[in-house]
């Protein structure tokens, strides 16, 4: 599925810490729900890429402890294990978000 550059726009960006989930607003007028652990499981960074490349477990999942923009093109991802050089474009962002409202309606039929 393709996915419209307008639609991967954020309109809004809320944490709510104590849920542990990341929910992001886009123009399109979709939202995504996305839990803290499992962004931190799905980190595309240099060095996670290459664990996964190794075959190595994911990193385990932890809670957000900051949030940083990054210009126009989306966020730095701060994690409590300490990882913090995981860089989430707005465009994987969102594919993220899908996938989560994919299994959702997967997990509801």
């Amino acid at each position: 599925m393709s996915i419209e550059l307008r639609s991967c726009t954020p309109v809004g960006v809320t944490d709510h810490r104590l849920s542990g989930v990341l929910f992001i607003e886009w123009e399109d007028g979709a939202s995504s729900a996305l839990p803290h652990g499992w962004l931190r499981q799905r980190c595309r960074c240099a060095g996670c890429t290459q664990r996964a490349r190794e075959g190595r477990e994911p990193p385990h999942a932890a809670a957000l402890t900051d949030i940083r923009p990054v210009a126009d093109k989306g966020l730095n991802l701060v994690f409590a294990d300490g990882h913090e050089r995981g860089i989430y474009p707005w465009t994987y962002l969102r594919a993220l978000g899908d996938e989560r409202n994919t299994i959702s309606e997967d997990q509801d039929e």
